[in-house]
């Protein structure tokens, strides 16, 4: 089993600490892409956490089912309104198995990071094509990697700075290693969360799914299918097995 780094403490307040990627503006273009590959077939969610997206696409009339490697994020999704129609089981999204087939299985919120090992992505990418139909789609949303912005030499990035909170990512080039560093004040209170990443190259995971035995389809810069181009932050990908 994989290290969970979203015991309770971090699990009940991961909705309030993730707000803005509850917004509606980012919420419902993710939830139009997904419903479109689902076909109105079911869906699976790796990781899937609260609820953000399974919730809402569960709204749309589609099946959705979740494996999720913390009992702790798992249960703050149980308490949510309608969460009787989402079936969720605990284990993690490289290895863990689900009955029955799937039409589309999906991955967001740069997850596949939590994976620390290029194996262990691997093992993912192999797992979402054992999960799906002929012909379905497995998405990932995921940053790409920022080391244009990493001066020569340089492991320290700060991602955001206000007066109540400091981000700032450790990047290991040699290992494709990122930890990234959390620190916040709140109530008056110091809080500091430090969590282990690996950073992967879209051309990575078009050859990790080629491995599973699918195709890369599309790949936009995000889910309003903005073109994908040198400067963009992050993609969100859609391979289909063959």
């Amino acid at each position: 089993m994989l290290p969970n780094y979203f015991d309770e403490p971090v699990a009940s307040r991961y909705d309030a600490d993730s707000a803005e990627m509850f917004r509606p503006d980012v919420v419902d273009p993710a939830i139009d892409v997904l419903a479109e590959l689902a076909r109105e077939g079911r869906v699976l969610e790796f990781a899937i956490g609260t609820g953000r997206l399974a919730l809402p696409l569960a709204a749309r009339g589609l099946l959705v089912s979740g494996i999720e490697l913390s009992a702790a994020m798992a249960e703050q999704l149980k308490a949510k309104p309608d969460a009787e129609h989402v079936d969720v089981t605990i284990g993690d999204m490289a290895t863990t198995r689900v009955n029955g087939s799937f039409q589309l299985v999906y991955l967001v919120f740069n997850t596949i990071n939590n994976l620390t090992t290029q194996e262990a992505q691997v093992e993912c990418f192999r797992n979402a094509a054992t999960h799906l139909d002929a012909g379905g789609a497995f998405v990932v949303e995921v940053g790409v990697p920022q080391l244009q912005r990493l001066p020569p030499g340089e492991r320290f990035r700060v991602f955001t700075a206000t007066p109540d909170r400091l981000g700032i990512d450790e990047y290991d080039v040699v290992t494709q290693g990122l930890v990234s560093h959390h620190h916040w004040v709140e109530d008056g209170r110091a809080r500091s969360v430090s969590m282990p990443f690996r950073y992967v190259w879209p051309a990575e995971l078009d050859l990790m799914a080629r491995i599973a035995g699918m195709t890369l389809r599309s790949r936009w810069a995000d889910w309003h299918r903005a073109r994908f181009t040198s400067s963009s932050r992050s993609h969100v990908s859609v391979w289909v097995k063959d």
